[in-house]
């Protein structure tokens, strides 16, 4: 057993080094190919975190950092390893049986019906009660729970709304399924069974899929997921029509709940967390200065992607066949970017006066886990770093030579910065805000100035058409030569780049208010609350003392056991509205008066 493992390790060692033989100190558009070519060829299935192929690039990213000099950054360590949640299944306690007159029917799991992902795990019995579209909403003078009493009851409730053909209606904030479940739960009911109506049409009546939403999973209530025909044949045996109710409660936006006569539910349901583990690759390039070499630049990418069919929420493919999902330019590009920069880098080592982190996340897709995790884990003080420059699709840049730059305002050092450097003739586009979603939000979150460097966007994003052979590789090595300049200078600043937080700008949907608390979410947080990482300058948490690290556990008299909860208990307020806030800090509870703004 060992001797093969160590022939499989030295067959797979040699592999590695084989895929990029061409070995340049400066940035070239031929080995920008190699290494696109192989981290997005079909043999890396689309690099889905924590899977063998996340591994095997993971490894060449490893050793491509050796070759050039550079050391792990974990004690003697390259990779950093993080706990996420892959994906939810079904275990085999998940039951539906329907009981009328006492006489009952055991549906199919499967088949007839299924568990929600983020169902609660347990047993209910108890009357079956219809709730229309399972809506409470005073403020549009609408209730499908009014005059119900569904306490120690099962309901089942219509997915979407009443105004499901309109693009924008006011109900769409109460439509989501979770915030359905919440409804139920406040109201007393044991479980909620969602239906498909008879419009929007769903001629096939498509059970939910299960999918991992990235929130614990609810407590005190269980949540499925039933046909349509289950429930048609319920209404007719009570002398009444499912379409000609949902029809009326749509025309007349009035509801028109009841409790079934003589109908009893009895349902199990258990959703098991399949955990797995994805890996940073981490080097660093040690400064020469004695002072200065404590601090450090972060150049980093992200090198995982969607996978097969693991990410099939986040895929633009619509298509029922699986798809490897190669990710060329999200984010081998990326990824060849940064090695391109740590080998010319390694070859100047000699020169620099800061460090030098170079990172290559995984689990950016599944909500950039990695660079969260690292941020939390740092290899070096937290403090110390002083810049962090990501690069996340930069292998199609257009005839237009139009390249954004996303943390622009950052700090005040930047867009001077990044127009002297631009001797490339670049089209800059600035974005003054920190976010943007991709792993430098990471970093902003932590108070650290940032630059996103990114091509835009394409028809190819997220599907499987994003081939190596549609990079523009002459293009990215213009753009990580850009990169590498802006970071030399960066290096060889004598002062560190000041840090100024940006209030991020949100559109005003019309005809409806929106609120604002100003805190952000800390990404593949699986614990009971709402945990934060960051607060916006100038806004109502930072005004009042919350920081990064709280937990939101209450929000005025909604309890918050998740981000989902924390959204729904604030749709409802309006600019003004003072709401006590209780947030677990270091284990104790606080609590803080907040006056909300509108976004």
């Amino acid at each position: 057993m060992k001797k093969t493992l160590v022939l499989f390790l030295a067959v797979l060692t040699l592999s590695i080094q084989a895929q990029n033989t061409i070995h340049n100190p400066q940035i070239t558009a031929e080995e920008i190919k190699a290494d696109i070519f192989y981290l997005a060829s079909d043999q890396m299935k689309g690099r889905f975190t924590g899977s063998p192929e996340e591994r095997q690039a993971g490894e060449y990213i490893k050793s491509e950092f050796e070759f050039y000099g550079l050391k792990p950054a974990f004690d003697g360590k390259w990779f950093q390893e993080f706990p996420f949640i892959e994906r939810v299944e079904l275990t085999g306690a998940n039951s539906l049986a329907i009981l009328i007159n006492d006489n009952s029917k055991d549906l199919q799991v499967g088949k007839d019906f299924t568990t929600v992902s983020y169902s609660g795990t347990g047993k209910a019995a108890g009357d079956l009660v219809f709730v229309g579209y399972g809506i409470s909403a005073p403020k549009l003078n609408y209730d499908d729970y009014a005059g119900l009493d569904v306490k120690g009851k099962i309901v089942v409730a219509m997915r979407y709304q009443p105004e499901h053909d309109s693009t924008r209606s006011e109900f769409d904030k109460y439509a989501s399924f979770r915030n359905k479940a919440t409804v139920a739960k406040e109201k007393g009911a044991l479980a909620i069974i969602f239906v498909n109506g008879f419009a929007p049409k769903n001629d096939d009546d498509p059970l939910m899929e299960l999918h991992y939403d990235g929130a614990p999973p609810m407590k005190d209530v269980l949540v499925q997921h039933v046909k349509r025909d289950v429930i048609d044949n319920l209404f007719k045996q009570q002398g009444l029509s499912f379409t000609d109710y949902q029809k009326n409660i749509d025309q007349n936006k009035k509801p028109m709940s009841f409790a079934f006569k003589n109908v009893k539910v009895n349902l199990s349901a258990e959703i098991k967390e399949i955990k797995n583990t994805g890996r940073n690759v981490v080097g660093l390039l040690e400064g020469n200065d004695p002072v200065l070499k404590n601090e450090y630049v972060v150049i980093g990418a992200h090198y995982d992607h969607l996978g097969i069919d693991q990410l099939r929420e986040a895929s633009m493919y619509k298509g029922k066949e699986p798809m490897i999902h190669n990710g060329a330019d999200d984010n081998a590009s990326g990824t060849s970017g940064l090695l391109e920069i740590a080998e010319k880098f390694g070859y100047i080592k000699s020169q620099l006066k800061r460090s030098i982190i170079f990172a290559a996340f995984s689990g950016e897709e599944l909500g950039i886990l990695g660079s969260t995790y690292l941020t939390n884990n740092p290899p070096v003080e937290l403090g110390n770093i002083v810049a962090m420059l990501n690069m996340d699709m930069i292998g199609r840049l257009n005839d237009e030579n139009s390249l954004t730059i996303i943390g622009a305002g950052t700090s005040s050092k930047w867009k001077d910065l990044l127009n002297d450097k631009n001797k490339y003739g670049f089209k800059l586009g600035f974005s003054d805000g920190g976010s943007g979603g991709s792993d430098h939000q990471s970093f902003s979150n932590k108070n650290i100035p940032v630059l996103f460097f990114f091509t835009g966007t394409h028809s190819d994003y997220h599907k499987p058409s994003d081939r190596p052979e549609k990079i523009n590789t002459v293009g990215e090595e213009k753009v990580a030569n850009f990169v590498f300049d802006v970071a030399t200078v960066v290096d060889q600043l004598e002062k560190k780049p000041d840090f100024v937080k940006i209030e991020e700008p949100a559109s005003r949907p019309t005809g409806r208010a929106r609120v604002s608390v100003g805190t952000v979410p800390e990404f593949g947080y699986n614990g009971a609350g709402y945990k934060i990482s960051g607060v916006t300058e100038g806004s109502p948490a930072a005004k009042v003392g919350m920081k990064s690290g709280d937990i939101i556990i209450k929000f005025g008299a909604k309890t918050v056991g998740n981000i989902y909860d924390f959204m729904y208990a604030i749709q409802d307020c309006k600019a003004g509205d003072k709401v006590d806030v209780v947030v677990q800090r270091a284990g104790k509870e606080m609590t803080f008066n907040v006056e909300l703004m509108a976004r």
